[in-house]
């Protein structure tokens, strides 16, 4: 990718100062997860540019605080028309003691304050149009709230001086964006994806690639990839990339390979991302002749619809001084309607016009929704970044997406009803109604978590007035606290709320911008799980309408899941990974919920070839965090239980089954490795060093030398097996001494040993007065070669109790070391002064050394050791606008699942997909009367306290013979049991029965138990029935 066509200041050598850290790169501590998404070559094009955004409404400020949030040179804000109460709809920077005040110059220092390190300025001009050459001090201008001929006149001195456009709208339920990136716009990483790289089993005279162990290669038609390490056909190595054909899943074609020899094993293959050249045409071209994308294939015919209708909406304000329709004005409806008729008949191909769409567009005009602006706000913001950073394919170059669905149906909706009362839910009641408006206003929501979607979530709910009204509430908890790596995208948070709860900081935001959620948020700092079912209850899950998730985890979002379909609440779930985000909504007797399906299991390595065959960095920083835990977590943590637990050595050790080892670990930690100053934690160091990075090499090349073959005569260093070569310590390379250093203060931490500011010639002084043993490898050391073939080590005896003994006398007794403990490390990836990550950077990359494998940035190390989440508040905005647009048919109480809808987007591509959610699945038994129906997610029998007996007697009643009954652990009744064992259970009521058998009392705060029963129907077959609730009180 060149940078004179990407026509910003400067090019990837010109790094923002704005985005610089003290030591003059871009502040990692800031950028962080958005770095992992971007990389850091797009931020510093970022870095580069001057970004104007026109129109500071709800959809303006949603753009501007995107931008702020992704880091630029500069930010501009243009709106000088005076703020309205309306405004306050979607417009959270805006406060009602603005109203009047110019909208850029009030909502400017607020967007300041999100980023340090963006300038935030108003554009100073009453008229853009009136002198358009003042625009060419940016590089992108995005207008929103803007007329067409404004429009017109802008993108066409835009896209001839180079500047990129972005337009976007928003009327109601309907938004709409364009952009226009010019002649020739490069495209460096059209998909955002790692490129694809695998190891080559073969390649035959016809360029038919093979790739090893049937990998599945992940390329594409087109793709491009270079090849290094073959053996024959060296020709190919580190050669220009050869694009490939697809031939399979597991093998491509590189075409001709005439005169390269042939191949004779080993090699590397590795995609090549190609930069891609797009152009683009200006809007006035394109109004003609749209190039429209597809945001929803059920609506396939309604991207052109709008096209027509907004160019309605324009044509209308044109001839009404600005003012839009008139919310359920039929006189104005009639008026759009024909205007659309008009335009649709001049066009170059012919639009069939929905008149109940145009109706609609027409009397939802005026409306203003957050969660709109929130989609449009996200989406319109990563075309942005997408413009100067070359990152990402561009949207090209329409795309309309509407939410009809989100309209009330029980609520009646009127030109009275949605008329403007003067109040800041204006441009809410012109779409929905004031009685919907109410009952917004009076829900009971649950929103688990206060991160990154839970900010935006409260943000959208704050604007809708969800929880206000006098029988509303917000019920929040989060148990984190505030770091500094959050702020780049968890936006209702400031540098001084770092340290504190996000939960009680959220609240204290989005109060300040409603003011009428005073009094109605209550904020938690409790997690959500088995262990605060006390404080979650059921009083209080019985008294909420609805729940949202805003979690990062699986198993928290599993286990709300599972609160919810127990006390059978609608929840509404979103996930985000980079630039992909879903969206689910889970109805109670309607749809599956969360934990129907399941992500594939996480990526894991055989631990043969993390031990002695790592072919990819992955595995050499998987070893790397290994190595970390082995050597200051699990031995403090060991030695403190020795030292604090009575009898340690007699009881736990014994039953732990790897007595020699733990014996061992004391041993070396108490006493024969035992540091008693800094200087002895380096000398442990060094040595950590000799015995990872060349003893245990110099042992497996003794074991498996480089030329051995395995059983069918194959050299046993091939494929993935890569022949590693000792390490000579150099402490004058930087990755060695970094090893030593950052492990002689860890194990240094572990003592309670303060380094006093160790300087490098402390370092260099101890390290050169060490003599350092030759190593002889062991002929009895065994090292398993395959993860198919049985570990050697696996079964190797324990030791004997005699040598077993040598070692436990030399021990101090832990009475001797009254006082004394280890400090245990805690892994902390966002901590870069404690030199965790810098371990396993060093332990990884000294590993990679060995192999000959790239080694991997401390950035890439950090984000796989710390398995970091991507994150980029574009993505995050746009997926809780999702979100509340369910939330807004929840409210209206819809039971038709077609009107619902599942989201799946990738901003990068850019993909939108839509599915209706699966329903529940349902399940029959043939009871007394015939066939009965039964949710088997949903469903279930509630029972009073019964005896057991009588509990049986009705079940027989509903044609069900039950074989067994049990509660969590304890079988309380089985068909088979003599009836010597059944005369007592029979008369017992089931609390008594549970509290009997299983010799727990049943917990005051709980008011059900839960049995399990299996059955047999009327047909005598097992059944797959509900399970049963026994309602203790209420």
């Amino acid at each position: 990718m060149t940078d004179n066509k990407m026509q910003i200041d400067g090019g990837p050598a010109a790094v923002a100062e704005q985005l610089k850290g003290a030591n003059g790169e871009i502040d990692e501590s800031l950028y962080s997860r958005q770095l992992y998404v971007l990389g850091h070559e797009a931020m510093k094009r970022m870095g580069s540019s001057n970004i104007l955004i026109v129109g500071l409404r709800g959809l303006g400020v949603e753009i501007a605080k995107n931008v702020a949030l992704a880091g630029v040179k500069s930010l501009t804000l243009y709106d000088p028309r005076p703020a309205t109460i309306s405004d306050l709809s979607s417009q959270f920077f805006l406060h009602p003691s603005d109203v009047g005040l110019p909208r850029a110059k009030a909502t400017a220092p607020r967007v300041s304050e999100l980023n340090p390190y963006v300038p935030v300025t108003v554009h100073p001009s009453d008229n853009l149009s009136s002198n358009l050459s003042q625009l060419s001090q940016y590089q992108v201008v995005v207008l929103t709230d803007t007329p067409l001929k404004d429009q017109l006149a802008i993108s066409d001195y835009c896209h001839q001086h180079g500047i990129y456009v972005v337009i976007t709208d928003t009327f109601g339920l309907f938004g709409t964006v364009f952009t226009d990136f010019g002649k020739n716009f490069t495209c460096g990483d059209p998909n955002g994806e790692s490129p694809s790289s695998g190891i080559v089993a073969g390649i035959d005279s016809e360029g038919l690639v093979s790739a090893l162990d049937e990998t599945r290669h992940g390329l594409e038609d087109g793709d491009f990839v270079t090849f290094s390490e073959l053996e024959g056909m060296e020709g190919l190595n580190d050669t220009a990339p050869r694009k490939i054909t697809v031939k399979g899943p597991y093998t491509f074609s590189i075409g001709d390979v005439t005169g390269l020899g042939q191949y004779k094993r080993g090699g590397l293959y590795t995609q090549v991302k190609m930069p891609k050249i797009i152009d683009f045409e200006p809007l006035r071209t394109q109004l003609k002749k749209p190039e429209l994308m597809m945001s929803d294939f059920a609506k396939f015919d309604r991207p052109q619809q709008l096209h027509i209708g907004f160019q309605a909406l324009h044509a209308f304000a044109e001839e009404h001084r600005r003012e839009l329709p008139r919310p359920h004005n039929a006189s104005d409806t009639s008026e759009v309607l024909k205007i659309a008729q008009a335009l649709a008949s001049q066009g170059e191909e012919n639009v069939d016009l929905d008149e109940k769409i145009i109706t609609e567009l027409s009397y939802q005009a005026r409306g203003d929704l957050s969660p709109m602006a929130a989609f449009f706000g996200g989406l319109a913001a990563q075309e942005v970044l997408k413009s100067v950073s070359g990152k990402f394919h561009p949207i090209k170059q329409w795309l309309y997406f509407d939410s009809l669905e989100s309209l009330p149906t029980t609520f009646e909706r009127s030109e009275e009803l949605c008329k403007p009362l003067g109040t800041r839910y204006d441009g809410q009641l012109a779409v929905f109604g004031k009685d919907f408006q109410d009952k917004i206003a009076n829900m009971k929501q649950f929103l688990v978590g206060a991160g990154a979607i839970g900010c935006e979530m409260l943000k959208n709910w704050a604007m809708i007035g969800l929880g206000t009204g006098p029988e509303g509430s917000i019920t929040i908890t989060d148990m984190d606290q505030i770091e500094r790596s959050n702020l780049n995208r968890q936006f209702l948070f400031r540098p001084n709320d770092v340290g504190q709860l996000k939960s009680e900081c959220a609240a204290k935001a989005v109060q300040a911008m409603n003011p009428e959620l005073k009094g109605k948020i209550v904020s938690l700092k409790d997690r959500v799980g088995p262990d605060t079912e006390h404080v979650f209850d059921e009083e209080f899950w019985g008294r909420l309408d609805a729940v949202t998730n805003a979690l990062d985890n699986v198993d928290a979002r599993t286990y709300v899941d599972r609160r919810c379909v127990f006390f059978r609440k609608p929840l509404l779930d979103s996930g985000t990974l980079g630039t992909k985000a879903n969206s689910q909504v889970v109805l109670p007797m309607i749809t599956e919920s969360y934990s129907s399906s399941q992500d594939p299991p996480e990526q894991s390595f055989p631990m043969c070839t993390l031990r002695s065959f790592p072919n990819r960095i992955e595995h050499t920083i998987a070893w790397a965090k290994d190595l970390f835990h082995s050597y200051f977590v699990g031995p403090p943590e060991v030695v403190n239980l020795y030292l604090t637990q009575p009898n340690y050595l007699g009881t736990a050790l014994k039953q732990s089954g790897n007595e020699k080892q733990t014996l061992e670990t004391l041993r070396d930690f108490l006493v024969t490795e035992k540091p008693l100053t800094f200087d002895d934690c380096i000398v442990w160091a060094r040595d950590q060093f000799e015995k990872q990075y060349n003893n245990a090499i110099q042992q497996l090349l003794y074991n498996f030398p480089k030329d051995s073959k395995t059983s069918s005569g194959q050299p046993f260093w091939s494929g993935p097996k890569r022949a590693p070569d000792p390490l000579k310590f150099d402490p004058s390379n930087f990755t060695h001494f970094a090893f030593v250093e950052a492990a002689a203060r860890l194990h240094a931490f572990n003592y309670n040993i303060n380094p006093k500011d160790a300087s490098k010639e402390q370092f260099v002084k101890v390290l050169e007065n060490m003599i350092i043993p030759d190593f002889k490898p062991d002929p009895g050391v065994k090292i398993q070669a395959d993860d198919k073939e049985p570990d050697p080590n696996a079964s190797q005896p324990a030791g004997d109790n005699d040598e077993l003994q040598r070692i436990v006398d030399t021990l101090p007794p832990p009475k001797s070391l009254a006082g004394f403990k280890l400090e245990p490390v805690e892994f902390e990836k966002d901590d870069d002064t404690n030199f965790h990550i810098d371990f396993i950077t060093a332990a990884s990359n000294l590993r990679a050394e060995n192999y000959k494998i790239a080694t991997a940035d401390r950035h890439k190390t950090k984000f796989i050791a710390g398995k970091i989440i991507p994150a980029i508040a574009t993505t995050t905005a746009l997926v809780t606008g999702l979100v509340v647009l369910e939330l807004f048919k929840l409210i209206d109480g819809k039971t038709d699942i077609e009107q619902y809808k599942n989201g799946f987007v990738n901003l990068a591509l850019p993909f939108f997909g839509f599915s209706e959610p699966i329903a529940s699945p349902k399940g029959k038994y043939l009871g007394r009367n015939g066939e009965v129906i039964v949710d088997k997610l949903w469903d279930r029998f509630e029972v009073t306290n019964v005896t057991l007996q009588e509990f049986l007697d009705d079940f027989d009643k509903k044609g069900l013979n039950v074989t067994m009954v049990s509660s969590g652990v304890s079988l309380l009744y089985a068909s088979f049991y003599a009836p010597s064992k059944l005369k007592d259970r029979l008369p017992l009521k089931l609390s008594e029965l549970v509290e009997t058998i299983s010799k727990k009392k049943i917990p005051d705060h709980q008011k059900n138990v839960i049995f399990e029963i299996t059955a047999e129907d009327q047909s005598e077959e097992d059944v797959e029935i509900p399970y049963v609730m026994l309602k203790l009180r209420d």
